[in-house]
């Protein structure tokens, strides 16, 4: 779930495009690879269902909506929206985006785990308050398809209904999206969202791609660094229909050339979704087989460590929770972590209850969980994200075709002797927070 993974055939085929680069640069660079590029983004708009015109390659999903929030045009009387569980990345581009633009920014503000309904109705409520109380217009509203950290559904599709409904661009970040869970945008309709495929769709670091309705396409006229496909504003197209082939003619152009990279990963899209057909049985196979592993995997590392998983509260049985419906699920550590601050730590002291020590002030759980981690790739030779969330470390969990039950029920064993372990490794007798 954080950097993504490749099979080998991808990497033959990502080899072969990168020696058929290095036998003649220039004539791949300027011919050979905008049509790889082409025919990939046309594979992609089938499975996205959507026309081809519509996507384009950026190297990351958080460039993808930095891109659009630098070319949506703002005033001081704007208002971009978004939520407690972002992206840190992308709320730092949202900070730099109010530093350097008159656009002020609002969070939906709750605590997980929470319903979708909930989400929704918040950030229903706040598009109001700001509209009716503060008189202001809110421009735009971003938030995820699966939220980073914690690893959870995000309720996009009812966001992006609601944001239609009440006026608001809506700017998704798909980064954990296409090739985990389905994504039917010609159905949703958002007006702008970007995915990595180097996460789960099988295609080598780093390739994301970047949708725009064709009805804001006139508005996206420079790439991040701007670069020859620059459209100035004296040049630009109004978005009307008559002018719809231009744009996006123009659109595609723009992000063609954005400085010299190494653009092969885009190149092996049609591998990636060969593989995915032949090999593991098409696209809703695999999507049913993340999300079974995923909540299976999180319920049996939760009762190895005798903690809970992360879910609705008040699920009745055989009830689904749509916040793990996902190929991404979190697990309580049996650490706890103080909510308040200069409280003194002491080792020495029984643990509160479901946490193996006295709870940890938050400088120490964030060296702890960096601890865990690196005990993880060095001894271990594995990985699980480690986070501190609302008063305990948590860890996330991420399922992949590669992956069975046993390979979870084995790293639920590996936390619960590493977690046993932090005392020891953390002998201080009293830290100040």
């Amino acid at each position: 779930g954080s950097y993504g993974t490749y099979p080998l055939p991808i990497r033959s085929a990502l080899q072969a495009h990168q020696t058929l680069a290095e036998s003649r640069p220039d004539l791949f660079i300027r011919r050979t690879s905008p049509a790889l590029s082409s025919e990939s983004l046309s594979q992609l708009a089938s499975l996205l269902n959507v026309p081809a015109s519509t996507l384009a390659f950026t190297k990351n999903a958080t460039t993808a909506v930095s891109t659009v929030l630098h070319n949506i045009p703002f005033t001081a009387s704007d208002v971009v929206i978004y939520f407690d569980t972002v992206y840190g990345a992308v709320e730092y581009g949202l900070f730099s985006l109010a530093e350097r633009s008159p656009v002020q920014l609002r969070k939906v503000e709750y605590d997980l785990p929470i319903s979708h309904d909930d989400i929704v109705n918040r950030f229903t409520a706040l598009v109001k308050k700001v509209q009716e109380e503060e008189g202001l217009t809110v421009k735009a509203a971003v938030f995820d398809t699966v939220v980073s950290m914690p690893g959870v559904r995000f309720p996009w599709e009812k966001l992006v209904q609601t944001c239609r409904e009440l006026g608001v661009l809506s700017v998704v970040d798909g980064a954990h999206g296409i090739g985990m869970i389905k994504v039917d945008l010609g159905t949703v309709k958002p007006d702008f969202w970007g995915s990595n495929l180097h996460k789960w769709l099988y295609v080598p670091r780093g390739c994301a791609v970047l949708y725009v309705a064709p009805e804001h396409q006139h508005l996206i006229r420079t790439t991040l660094p701007t670069s020859w496909g620059y459209i100035p504003a004296s040049t630009a197209t109004t978005g009307t229909e008559k002018d719809a082939e231009k744009t996006a003619l123009a659109y595609r152009t723009l992000f063609q050339s954005t400085a010299t990279n190494d653009d092969t990963p885009y190149h092996c899209v049609p591998a990636a979704l060969a593989f995915r057909k032949e090999v593991c049985g098409g696209e809703e196979r695999i999507y049913a087989y993340l999300e079974q592993l995923a909540n299976e995997a999180a319920d049996a590392v939760a009762k190895i460590l005798g903690t809970e998983v992360l879910q609705e509260q008040g699920l009745k049985d055989g009830e689904k929770s749509l916040l793990r419906a996902c190929a991404l699920n979190n697990v309580r550590l049996p650490i706890a972590v103080q909510t308040t601050t200069s409280v003194v730590m002491d080792w020495t002291q029984p643990g509160t209850e479901g946490s193996l020590y006295a709870p940890l002030p938050r400088e120490l759980a964030g060296q702890v969980a960096v601890w865990i981690q690196g005990m993880l790739m060095d001894e271990y030779k594995t990985f699980v994200p480690v986070f501190v969330y609302k008063g305990w470390l948590w860890t996330r969990l991420s399922a992949q075709v590669y992956l069975e039950l046993k390979d979870f029920e084995w790293v639920g064993g590996v936390l619960k002797e590493v977690v046993g372990r932090v005392g020891g490794e953390f002998p201080s007798p009293a830290t100040k927070n």
